[in-house]
C-alpha cells in the first residue's frame, strides 16, 4: 500500500478495538468525543499526502509512493527533503501536534539501516527490525512510543520499583515469544495509534537484575492484555472559534498497562542487553533523525508564537512600546536560531557507519536542550501582551446573540472588529492560559527527558577542549606582559 490518505487511516481505526479507559471503558475510540478533533486533524494530515503537497510529503521508490519520513537520507539534500515534509505537517498545527507519525518514522528509518548493530545481539533481531520497518513503511501506520516507567520510587532502579512489579518487564518466554507485564508511561496518542513502539529505557544498570527490563519491541495498540489508561481531555467540546487549538490538536496521553501480553518473536528487536538498550537510539543514529524532526516542529511552534505576538500587539496598538518590541524580537530570534541549527545539522552531516547521511547532532542537541526551558517564556509573553483582554472572551454564540452589539462595540480593537478580535484572543488564550496550554508547556518541558539530565548529557558529550584552549592562549599572552 502506498502512503496512506485520511480514509485509509479512519479505516484502520475502525478495524481496531483497543482497551481504552477514559472515565470508564471506551466502546469506540472513533466515536468518542474526546478523540474527534485529533482524529480529524490526523485525517487531514494523511490527506495532504495525496494533495498538492504530495511531492513534498511523499517520495517515489520502485513505482510506489511512501511518506517522506521514511526516506533514507544519502545526502544533505535528502535531509532538506525530510525537513520540508516535517515542516508541512508542523505548520498545519502550528507545532501543537507533538506526536505526528513522522517523529517515530524517523526513528524507524535509522533503526532499519542499522541491522549490524542489532545483529551484534542476535541475527534474528536484525531480521526482525528490517522486516518491521519495511512493513511500517509500506503500511504507513501511525506509531506512538513509550519509554518511561511509573513514578513509583525514582530513587531506586527499575528492578526495585514497587518490588520489581510495576515497571514493564519480561515474565516468561517460550517458542511463541516473550510475555511482558507491568506499566509504561506515557504514550501520547496511543488510543488513536495503530502501533506502540516500546522503546528501551535509557537508565538501566548493566547487572543481571536489569535484564528482564531490557528490551525493545512493537505491538498493535489493541493487542490482547494491553489496557490504555487515558488522561482526562483538556478540550471542552466548544466550537473551533472558542477553542481554536484544543478543539483540533488535543492529543490524549495514556499509561500502557501490560497484563501478561505475549509479544511474538518477530516483533522483538532487543532482549536482555541492558548496555545496548541504553545506547540503542544514539548508536543507530535514530536520535539524530528524531531530533531533526522535533527541532523542525519546535521551530515552527516558535514561529507560531512569534506570529501570535505580532498579531496581538498590532491589534490592540501596543506594538510601538519598547518592551513589547523586545519580547517580540526575542521570539523571532529564537525561531531564527532553530532554523539555523537545522541548516547547520544538515550541511555538517556525514555518512555514518550504517550508510545513511546522519545530521550533525551538535546543533540539534543544543536546541533540544535549550528549547524546553525557553518555551515556557512564550505563553508567559502571550499573557503579558493580552493581559485582562484574555479573561474577557465571550462564547461564539453570544457574539451573534442579544449582546452582539455590546461585543461589537466594546470588544473591538485598533485593527479588528469585535468578533475577529475575540477570535484572535481565543487563540492566545488556548496557547497560553487554557488547560490545553498547560499541558503543552509540560509536554515540551519533558519531551526529551528531564532538562537537567539533558543539560548534563549535553555537557558530557561536548568537546570543550577548544574553549579551554582559547582561555589558555589568552592566559599565556597575559603572562608574557
Amino acid at each position: 500500500m502506498p502512503a496512506r490518505n485520511g480514509a485509509s487511516y479512519i479505516d484502520s481505526l475502525k478495524q481496531m478495538n483497543p482497551s481504552v479507559y477514559l472515565d470508564g471503558k471506551v466502546d469506540s475510540v472513533i466515536d468518542h468525543p474526546a478523540f474527534a478533533g485529533v482524529i480529524r486533524s490526523y485525517t487531514d494530515l494523511y490527506d495532504m499526502q495525496e494533495g498538492e503537497k504530495q511531492d513534498i510529503l511523499t517520495f517515489e521508490e520502485n513505482g510506489s509512493r511512501y511518506a517522506t519520513s521514511f526516506l533514507v537520507p544519502k545526502s544533505a539534500d535528502d535531509l532538506v527533503r525530510r525537513r520540508s515534509a516535517a515542516r508541512e505537517w508542523a505548520e498545519y498545527s502550528g507545532g501543537m501536534l507533538g506526536r505526528t507519525g513522522d517523529y517515530l518514522n524517523a526513528a524507524l528509518t535509522a533503526l532499519g539501516q542499522a541491522r549490524d548493530w542489532f545483529a551484534e545481539a542476535d541475527e534474528q533481531f536484525a531480521i526482525n527490525i528490517e522486516n518491521y520497518v519495511r512493513w511500517a513503511k509500506e503500511s504507513d501506520v501511525l506509531l506512538t512510543a513509550t519509554v518511561g516507567s511509573p513514578q513509583t520510587n525514582r530513587a531506586v532502579s527499575a528492578a526495585e520499583q514497587g518490588g520489581g512489579e510495576t515497571t514493564l518487564r519480561v515474565v516468561a518466554q517460550d517458542d511463541s515469544g516473550i510475555t511482558v507485564s507491568g506499566a509504561r508511561m506515557v504514550a501520547t496518542n496511543a488510543p488513536i495509534a495503530n502501533e506502540i513502539l516500546v522503546m528501551p529505557q535509557t537508565v538501566l544498570r548493566t547487572g543481571v537484575d536489569d535484564k528482564p527490563y531490557s528490551f525493545a519491541f512493537a505491538v498493535p495498540s489493541d493487542i490482547e492484555g494491553l489496557r490504555l489508561l487515558a488522561r482526562r481531555p483538556l478540550a471542552y467540546g466548544n466550537s473551533e472559534f472558542d477553542e481554536p487549538l484544543a478543539s483540533r490538536f488535543e492529543e490524549i496521553d495514556a499509561i500502557c498497562v501490560f497484563d501478561n501480553v505475549l509479544v511474538p518473536w518477530d516483533r522483538v528487536f532487543l532482549l536482555g542487553h541492558p548496555a545496548k538498550s541504553n545506547a540503542m537510539l544514539t548508536d543507530t543514529g535514530a536520535t539524530a533523525l528524531m531530533a531533526h524532526q522535533s527541532v523542525t516542529r519546535t521551530t515552527v511552534k516558535t514561529e507560531f508564537f512569534a506570529g501570535l505576538l505580532v498579531e496581538m500587539a498590532e491589534t490592540i496598538g501596543i506594538d510601538r512600546y519598547g518592551h513589547i518590541q523586545d519580547d517580540t524580537a526575542q521570539a523571532i530570534m529564537a525561531a531564527t536560531m532553530g532554523r539555523s541549527a537545522l541548516r547547520a545539522a544538515e550541511v555538517d552531516g556525514k555518512i555514518n557507519e550504517y550508510g545513511f547521511f546522519q545530521p550533525d547532532m551538535a546543533p540539534l542537541a543544543a536546541i533540544r536542550t535549550w528549547f524546553p526551558r525557553y518555551f515556557q517564556t512564550l505563553p508567559e509573553t502571550i499573557r503579558k501582551f493580552g493581559a485582562s483582554g484574555l479573561t474577557a472572551l465571550p462564547y461564539e454564540s453570544d457574539m451573534s446573540g442579544e449582546i452582539a452589539g455590546d461585543a461589537s462595540r466594546y470588544l473591538q480593537s485598533k485593527t479588528l472588529p469585535g468578533r475577529d478580535r475575540v477570535h484572535l484572543f481565543n487563540m492566545g488564550f488556548d496557547a497560553a492560559v487554557s488547560s490545553f496550554a498547560g499541558r503543552q508547556g509540560l509536554y515540551e518541558y519533558y519531551f526529551h527527558g528531564d532538562p537537567l539530565r539533558m543539560a548534563s548529557a549535553y555537557l558530557a558529550s561536548t568537546d570543550t577542549s577548544d574553549y579551554r584552549d582559547l582561555v589558555e592562549r589568552m592566559l599565556k599572552r597575559t603572562r608574557e606582559f
